[in-house]
């Protein structure tokens, strides 16, 4: 069971540890996939039993943060029914994503995880490279790379690449800062394929992401995440395979796309 909560506590996390590239600075991104007032909802299940549920909601107004435009976007999750009562889990992340350069300017956690709790926020200054760490009344500065994303902004950016111009079967190096530190996530592009959902079949792109060899994932390509083939590239659904079984991520609802799902 302990293992089990570690790992929905990383599936609630997962859309937010995704993916980005390093760019010039004062980087201006091309983004037609996603906009204000963006909300999706997702599903956690081991089995037929509901373990989570996960949302990401784009707020529809526009925030100025750090004297840059930017989108301010919430991501929560937490557990549900029999889960709840064995392991209870509260999370809130929040990002101030930068509507130009698709990167963060201020980052914001709240953890609750049965009687843990941490809240902290993460400033960046990208002119200077670094991030500074408010936990309590403890602050640090930390150097990072050029153009560095926190866990949100960074799958926000994945949503802006171009697939059709990524080789079958490279790997992405993401460096991202959580947690103190810059580290580097690996995801591997998969192609493409057809998935059924609760609203009917539709075409995605594959991503695996690479987890080092642990006795709580089986094997490094444990991890499994469908997003949609088009310009919103959104998560579909996540599989994460344990020694004990699989715990699974899909789609619950979802609105103010930029365009619409093709089902069919």
């Amino acid at each position: 069971m302990k293992r089990l909560k570690i790992t929905i506590i990383a599936v609630l996390s997962l859309m937010g540890i995704l993916a980005f590239r390093q760019f010039e600075q004062n980087r201006i991104i091309v983004n037609k996939s996603f906009s204000f007032g963006e909300k999706v909802e997702y599903r956690v299940h081991y089995g037929f039993i509901n373990a989570a549920e996960a949302k990401v909601e784009i707020a529809r107004n526009l925030s100025i943060v750090n004297n840059h435009p930017c989108y301010k976007i919430n991501v929560t999750g937490r557990t549900v029914g029999a889960f709840d009562l064995i392991t209870r889990v509260r999370d809130n992340w929040r990002s101030y994503v930068d509507t130009l350069a698709i990167v963060p300017h201020m980052f914001y956690q709240s953890i609750q995880e049965n009687k843990y709790r941490k809240e902290e926020t993460i400033v960046f200054n990208h002119d200077k490279d670094q991030a500074t760490s408010t936990i309590k009344d403890e602050t640090k500065t930390f150097n990072c790379p050029n153009n560095i994303n926190d866990i949100i902004s960074g799958y926000f950016f994945l949503r802006t690449i171009n697939f059709e111009k990524v080789a079958l079967g490279e790997v992405i190096e993401i460096p991202t800062f959580f947690g103190d530190e810059v580290y580097k996530l690996r995801i591997k592009y998969a192609g493409k394929d057809v998935i059924k959902t609760k609203f009917g079949k539709i075409k995605v792109l594959k991503l695996n992401p690479l987890i080092p060899d642990n006795k709580l994932f089986k094997g490094e390509g444990a991890v499994k995440l469908w997003v949609s083939d088009d310009v919103n590239k959104i998560p579909l659904k996540a599989e994460v395979e344990l020694a004990i079984g699989s715990l699974e991520m899909d789609i619950k609802s979802v609105k103010n796309l930029q365009t619409e799902l093709q089902w069919f």
